[in-house]
């Protein structure tokens, strides 16, 4: 019955995660749920074992149908394993614990920022090209990886609307774009949490089948609707955000 219930978790944050990130939003707390007593890294280790797979399908699934900016983006997905890595040494030195009230009011600035701009990343604009696009994107990339590793939560969220915001992508190609350097990101978790022996293979493989089919559905409903619709589901995530986050903080 406990593999079951995370193994359906696993499925719709593969689901979502493919479309906009947050795919942890509904995991981890499974995982806390139905498994109160265990060691949380090993928890973050099968939410990273299981949501790797998704997020690399993802990506193949988007680089086939959206041009990708492969020159700005492998750089960065390079820089990104660096900074997750980075984080996660860190978080061992310092307490993440400042972030978890801060990150609310952050979200809520992303997700005001959004609704205001009823045009923003509807239409894919890039405002970089070659080595100024790279360094961009490289620049995101190592800083938004260090965040993921060292806390986390909304990593996906800022991956998306700061390739919107700062790069000129559409939902789409940022969605796209986002999903490589997660994926990276999170090998740069796993591989540290595989060392130190926190991973439930067992419970991984059964999760990451899950996940990769609710990736697959996203991914294809994305590329069908466009970036109306990733734009609807990024609103709809980050809500959903706020209120996990500042409950986590403040109640």
């Amino acid at each position: 019955m406990d593999l079951l219930l995370v193994t359906a978790a696993s499925l719709v944050a593969g689901f979502v995660d493919s479309i906009v990130g947050g795919g942890g939003l509904i995991l981890v707390p499974a995982l806390f749920a139905v498994f109160p007593n265990t060691h949380p890294a090993t928890l973050f280790g099968v939410n990273k074992g299981a949501s790797i797979w998704g997020t690399a399908a993802a990506t193949l699934q988007y680089a086939r149908r959206v041009q990708l900016p492969w020159r700005a983006l492998l750089p960065a997905a390079g820089v990104c394993f660096a900074g997750s890595m980075l984080g996660a040494w860190a978080v061992t030195q310092i307490s993440p614990d400042f972030l978890r009230r801060v990150l609310p009011l952050v979200l809520l600035g992303v997700l005001a920022y959004t609704l205001a701009r009823k045009e923003l990343g509807r239409h894919h604009a890039p405002r970089f090209y070659g080595r100024r696009e790279a360094l961009a994107a490289s620049v995101l990339g190592v800083t938004i990886g260090f965040y993921d590793g060292f806390f986390g939560p909304g990593t996906g969220s800022f991956f998306v609307f700061l390739f919107v915001r700062w790069l000129g992508y559409d939902f789409l190609h940022a969605s796209a774009s986002a999903k490589l350097l997660n994926t990276t990101s999170n090998l740069a978790a796993l591989m540290l949490f595989a060392w130190k022996g926190h991973v439930w293979w067992h419970f991984v493989v059964v999760m990451a089948v899950a996940n990769v089919i609710g990736s697959l559905v996203g991914t294809r409903l994305a590329l069908k609707h466009g970036s109306g619709f990733v734009r609807s589901v990024f609103i709809v995530v980050v809500s959903a955000l706020i209120l996990k986050t500042t409950y986590d903080a403040w109640m």
